[in-house]
């Protein structure tokens, strides 16, 4: 049987440690928020993913201090991210989020698309950089970069470093945020993260649902005797990913920790990804780098 387990982490370049399983906001108002997080927490989940555009961040907050009060701070891992990429912007959606949660710190925090153009791009960065060396936020990233930003980022963290005094000046990518599943695979941007020790966070690797039923999903689910959702997951886990299913029904919340009691053997891990493209979300990735 395989090792992972839901206490199972994966350890960033910036030396902290993400919970490989996460707990996805996208969708949730902010009056739901709070309850379905508290639920997630309930059930275990020590790594909530939200997004200044999601607009409940202040739910994910309340529901985090709430749970702070027996559980040490430190266990819980909150991600968000930066919508509206400039240096001013990111530098104020930094500033606004920690004020709308309540936390002292944010965890990670992501430039959440590369729309704007370079310039925006890279003042965006430096912000999370700052917002690092300020104790503001332990750990930085990016997503929906496609394969052109992701070089263009590395050029220009080579900058800030030269412009800024140095190495590690501009800053440590730890983390690249995609949707990740068997009918969107995006190889070639998991080779350029893998390459430089970036982990992979898989949000929608659930599909939205609109895969139920694809005769290789089903048949692995009735193999094992779990849902197909379940074995979404575990896939997503077993390629390395750091997957991020939502739900707000309490019993699929809990449905989705219930990964680690089987294994999907390597050939059914490549039977089940495609060579499909097809994206259930938007998808930034493709967008040319003046947009």
């Amino acid at each position: 049987m395989s090792a992972l387990t839901f206490e199972t982490g994966i350890k960033l370049k910036s030396g902290y440690v993400i919970p490989q399983l996460g707990y996805g906001t996208f969708s949730r108002p902010p009056a739901q928020a709070q309850e379905v997080v508290t639920e997630a927490l309930k059930v275990g989940y020590r790594h909530i993913d939200s997004a200044a555009s999601y607009k409940n961040e202040g739910g994910c907050g309340a529901a985090i201090r709430e749970l702070s009060k027996t559980v040490p701070r430190e266990s819980i891992f909150f991600t968000s991210k930066v919508r509206k990429v400039n240096y001013e912007l990111t530098k104020a959606q930094v500033d606004k989020t920690l004020q709308e949660t309540g936390l002292e710190y944010i965890d990670l925090m992501l430039l959440h698309a590369p729309y704007g153009g370079a310039e925006a791009r890279k003042g965006g960065w430096k912000a999370l950089v700052e917002a690092v060396e300020a104790g503001k936020v332990r750990s930085i990233g990016v997503s929906n970069y496609g394969v052109h930003h992701l070089d263009e980022l590395e050029k220009h963290i080579a900058e800030l470093e030269e412009e800024r005094g140095g190495k590690g000046k501009g800053g440590i990518l730890s983390v690249g945020q995609y949707e990740i599943h068997p009918w969107c695979a995006r190889n070639d941007i998991v080779e350029w993260c893998k390459k430089r020790g970036v982990a992979v966070e898989a949000y929608s690797p659930l599909v939205r649902g609109e895969r139920w039923g694809e005769p290789v999903l089903k048949k692995l689910a009735e193999k094992y005797g779990k849902s197909e959702a379940q074995v979404l997951i575990r896939w997503s886990l077993q390629k390395g990913y750091i997957p991020l299913p939502k739900s707000v029904t309490p019993e699929r919340i809990r449905a989705n920790t219930q990964v680690y009691d089987f294994e999907l053997t390597r050939e059914e891990v490549d039977e089940l990804e495609t060579k499909e493209y097809k994206p259930v979300c938007w998808d930034p990735t493709i967008i040319s780098l003046d947009e």
